[in-house]
């Protein structure tokens, strides 16, 4: 008979198809909550254009590329860029594809910490499992400040141009711009939510469109430059040296237009079939994103021109100064940085809502602090009503810390990719472990069969690569303005973390592995 108890050398059970469930949903997605051991208490309404363009808008991809380009003209220059990418790309869908399998055997909205508490060994399940958690729930509301704070910034650069003898910046008008947006995300993912699918496949539209939008003036508009004045330009000056070493700091522009590949796995409690659609998606985003990431970088390398001169746009983004420089229209310009500021409006809309299913998962399983408020679901809006309002409580006190310093603000913006970075290496680094071990795996209906060992320990080998590189600073001669702090602060959640959990969390947390079916 199936038991609820931690998964080791056991074997996998199967539901029976007629389990009873009162939420919609095909009789895999009962049988797939059955096995976790949760009820269905959210709505399936996620198919698979919307989980795509979830996914899609989440990453923003080749706007992305655009936005982080600072730190990949500093540390490799124009061509340095695009290779740095195509690295990044290709490193990156490993990952992507281990992650899209195991979203295939258990497609829950916990996600990193549920795969590490049922596939970890024995003996680390419960605090492997709940450091995995915190560091999610700590990326993806870093994530959020983040997209609420490129916006913030990007309307701050618009008036600049528009209103250059009439406007004078401060830091609270950032701050107040955050919470802005941070509202606005709350109020599509509660009065909205019910159109939350259709409102993701409309966004998609725009995000082609878009792209379109943007690359064909460049194209136009834009100097006609030599390809060897592009792909033969690698450039160091961040100071280290070295132009391979060069690159790898360079390498966090690219991953921040590639990271993210786990967030519509915390919205697969609310998908149609979803260990069949889930992977796809992702799969398919990787596709779609990588390709205008790619199209766009490189567009983007023959149109930038001075580097000097773009990086020290009073913009406060080289992209803009970059479509100023093309279009010589200040009203083209703006034009062409609205449609990237929408995109990441939405990208902060998906990544509200990706951080109240983090936050509600992990709450139902004791992880954090007030765990019984914040899982409870709306009645009204059926959704994580009290984990949303945490998130905007969260995002807009970090928002006021801007006011006082934007160093640690930024420090506090870097940590999203070394959090959710290190919630994939362990995830991965679990499964593949009980591989190695010929330990028993539940099936997945999306396989890659026997490249599966080969694809996760390449995906292992390439975080640990990026992980270690995202606490670099961008220049090799720092200040206490320019130093990289996110280590300090990453280190501090971590051991803050681990002292709750040996204080009190051990006590209750039990991992959602102890509901895992199986057969003795």
């Amino acid at each position: 008979m199936p038991t609820e108890k931690a998964v080791g050398l056991l074997e996998y059970a199967t539901a029976p198809e007629d389990r009873p469930s009162d939420k919609h949903g095909t009789v895999q997605d009962k049988v797939d909550m059955w096995r976790v051991g949760r009820d269905q208490e959210l709505k399936r309404n996620f198919r698979f254009l919307s989980v795509l363009g979830f996914s899609a808008v989440l990453m923003c991809t080749w706007e992305a590329v655009l936005l982080g380009s600072s730190n990949g003209l500093t540390n490799g220059g124009k061509g340095g860029m695009i290779y740095t990418y195509l690295g990044g790309l290709i490193g990156f869908s490993f990952v992507i594809l281990s992650m899209a399998e195991m979203a295939s055997m258990a497609p829950t909205s916990g996600g990193q910490y549920h795969w590490v508490s049922e596939f970890a060994p024995l003996s680390c399940q419960k605090p492997l499992s709940y450091i995995t958690g915190w560091v999610c729930v700590l990326g993806w509301h870093t994530g959020i400040a983040s997209c609420s704070y490129t916006v913030a910034n990007m309307l701050v650069g618009m008036i600049a141009i528009n209103y250059p003898d009439s406007y004078t910046y401060k830091p609270w008008h950032i701050t107040l711009l955050v919470i802005a947006v941070a509202v606005v995300a709350l109020v599509f993912n509660t009065f909205l939510a019910h159109k939350l699918p259709l409102i993701e496949g409309v966004i998609l539209i725009v995000h082609c469109f878009g792209f379109f939008g943007i690359l064909i003036p460049l194209w136009v508009l834009s100097p006609s430059v030599p390809p060897s004045k592009v792909f033969g330009s690698i450039e160091d000056r961040g100071g280290w040296d070295n132009n391979g070493l060069s690159c790898l700091v360079g390498l966090v522009g690219p991953i921040y237009a590639l990271i993210g590949p786990d967030s519509a796995v915390h919205m697969s409690e609310e998908i149609q079939d979803a260990s069949h659609v889930l992977p796809r998606g992702m799969i398919w985003t990787l596709v779609l994103n990588g390709a205008t990431g790619f199209v766009m970088i490189v567009t983007y390398a023959f149109c930038v021109g001075n580097i000097d001169e773009v990086l020290e746009s009073q913009t406060g983004f080289p992209f803009i100064q970059v479509f100023l420089n093309s279009t010589g229209s200040v009203k083209a310009t703006t034009g062409m940085t609205v449609v990237i500021t929408v995109m990441q409006l939405c990208a902060a809309i998906s990544n509200v809502a990706t951080t109240s299913r983090q936050v509600y998962a992990f709450a139902r399983d004791q992880g954090l602090p007030f765990s019984g408020i914040l899982c409870q679901i709306s009645p009204t809006f059926t959704v994580p009503l009290n984990a949303l309002f945490l998130s905007l409580i969260i995002v807009s006190l970090l928002s006021l810390i801007n006011i006082g310093s934007s160093v640690a603000f930024n420090a506090i913006m870097s940590l999203g990719a070394a959090a959710l970075l290190s919630s994939y290496i362990i995830s991965i680094s679990c499964v593949r472990l009980r591989r190695w071990r010929n330990q028993s795996l539940p099936p997945a209906r999306w396989s890659m069969g026997r490249f599966t060992p080969f694809v996760d320990t390449i995906s292992i080998l390439v975080l640990i690569v990026i992980f270690v590189f995202s606490f670099f600073p961008v220049t090799r001669h720092v200040t206490a303005q320019s130093m990289n702090w996110s280590i300090v602060i990453f280190s501090g959640v971590i051991l803050f973390a681990m002292a709750y959990y040996h204080t009190y969390a051990r006590k209750v947390y039990k991992g959602p592995v102890v509901r895992v079916r199986v057969v003795e």
